[in-house]
């Protein structure tokens, strides 16, 4: 996945009314009833169909540690989809969306103005209509570079013209170099 596709995750899991399962044997557990049977996970995980069904009786207790992360990521993919829908509805209807970035920012605009990339943070409130511009493209399954457009568009909207209100003839904003980037619903 990407930094940003990862990040827009994490802020919908905040949403998460309860827990995903912890212990190795519960994911496995919940991946198979959700799946439909051992072969499915086994697949999925790349692992044995024995390995898994070790799993489900608790005769395996301490996966390694890849595998741990990918079935970690496989739960947390597939816990509590309505709760996930919610969130995103409303982020993208109503609430908008929370970024903290530190990234390098700049942009093209006409001779004369101080368009420098310089390392920047900012948090800001994202209004709803870019909230759901992520979260569709990321669904379509966008590409790290295109989520980065999208956000670096939001952060245009938002920062540099601040609504419309100044800034307007500024072209494109460069979104680069990004050093921490956390969304927040």
């Amino acid at each position: 996945m990407s930094l940003i596709g990862d990040g827009l995750n994490k802020a919908v899991q905040k949403a998460f009314t309860r827990p995903a399962p912890k212990s190795a044997g519960a994911q496995m557990r919940y991946l198979v009833k959700q799946l439909g049977g051992t072969k499915a996970v086994a697949q999925m995980l790349r692992v044995s169909q024995r390995t898994v069904e070790r799993y489900v009786k608790d005769q395996i207790k301490k996966p390694r540690a890849d595998l741990a992360g990918r079935l970690d990521g496989e739960v947390k993919a597939r816990w509590q989809p309505q709760i996930r829908a919610k969130a995103k509805a409303k982020a993208a209807s109503t609430g908008g969306i929370m970024i903290d970035v530190r990234a390098r920012l700049g942009y093209t605009a006409p001779i004369g103005s101080t368009d420098q990339d310089r390392i920047r943070h900012l948090t800001l409130a994202l209004p709803p209509v870019h909230a759901a511009r992520l979260f569709d493209a990321q669904e379509q399954g966008a590409s790290d570079a295109r989520l980065q457009e999208i956000a670096a568009e939001a952060l245009k909207e938002v920062y540099f013209q601040d609504g419309g209100r100044r800034a307007g003839s500024l072209d494109e904003v460069r979104f680069t170099d990004i050093e921490h980037l956390e969304f927040d619903l």
